[in-house]
């Protein structure tokens, strides 16, 4: 139903990102129970209604690339995605190990090779990137990956591309992330400049945040498995048990929105439903707005 100018959105993604399971389900810190925390997240996709042309989860799948702590996500992930139908897109992030994500959730041969992959979400394209260094907890794309990116990119999609990568390109106000940082990044500036990317989709900070990266937007999904307390001051930010979500990223002909999903139950008011939502479609326009814009 079109109530307003745009038609509806052409593509549907969920973003979720830094599930950060370990084997056993050992509490991460000796606090958060990610397993339990990432159980959650895909409960409150659910109750969406949504039905997403791709699941991409931004990296630090696992804390420790335990093979176990694979074996686990996979196990929980895929009977979900067979519910929502929709392909499951896993981006490498600095927590994980290279062999172990690619044996344990891409059926492929152990290996210390860039994970990253090409998504046709029916016109729609999707690349994953690699921004991890092996060893290091910073981010990094070398010269290999960036030609790659380069031929990938020679071709324009019908509905552009959107990459997905674990460490942004964009600042942050927390001193610590900033070390973490994604290096080089003029050279990637350099391998998408001019080309039909319209959107990067990253993880990395534990908290939902924004910006444009060479004019291109950026949006940061915030954690599953807990996420940073910004009331502090920007020295003293640690992590909490709290405001955990995901996003819902909505592709229309000219603009792509990013919608940040609390996980947490709340006590919801009972005013919209889909029965007012048929009322509203059998009003023409003009009624509509007497129906529901005019003050009374």
């Amino acid at each position: 139903m079109q109530f307003g100018r745009h038609a509806p959105a052409q593509r549907v993604i969920v973003h979720i990102s830094d599930t950060h399971l370990l084997a056993g389900n050992r509490p991460l810190g000796g606090r958060y129970d990610t397993a339990g925390n990432l159980t959650a997240t895909l409960a409150a996709v659910e109750r969406t209604g949504i039905r997403p042309d791709a699941i991409v989860f931004t990296g630090d799948l696992t804390d420790l690339g335990e093979p176990d702590a694979y074996a686990a996500l996979r196990a929980e992930v895929e009977p979900f995605a067979a519910r929502l139908g929709a392909p499951v897109v896993w981006v490498a992030g600095n927590h994980d190990e290279r062999p172990a994500l690619r044996e344990g959730l891409l059926d492929a041969a152990p290996s210390s090779e860039p994970v990253t992959g090409v998504w046709d979400l029916g016109g729609l394209r999707l690349v994953a990137l690699d921004s991890t260094v092996p060893g290091w907890h910073h981010g990094d794309l070398d010269a290999a990956q960036l030609d790659w990116l380069r031929g990938v990119l020679a071709t324009p999609a019908p509905l552009g591309t959107i990459l997905a990568l674990h460490h942004p390109p964009l600042p942050s106000h927390i001193p610590f992330f900033d070390i973490l940082e994604l290096q080089h990044q003029d050279e990637l500036a350099a391998a998408i400049a001019g080309s039909d990317v319209r959107a990067i989709l990253a993880g990395h900070l534990h908290y939902s945040t924004s910006g444009t990266f060479h004019g291109i937007p950026v949006s940061v999904a915030s954690a599953t498995c807990y996420t940073m307390n910004l009331q502090r001051p920007p020295q003293e930010v640690n992590g909490m048990d709290a405001g955990q979500s995901f996003q819902l990223v909505h592709v229309y002909d000219d603009t792509i929105t990013h919608a940040v999903v609390p996980v947490g139950e709340a006590e919801t008011a009972d005013v919209f439903s889909a029965e007012w939502t048929r009322r509203m479609a059998a009003l023409s326009p003009a009624e509509r707005l007497e129906a529901f814009s005019r003050k009374r």
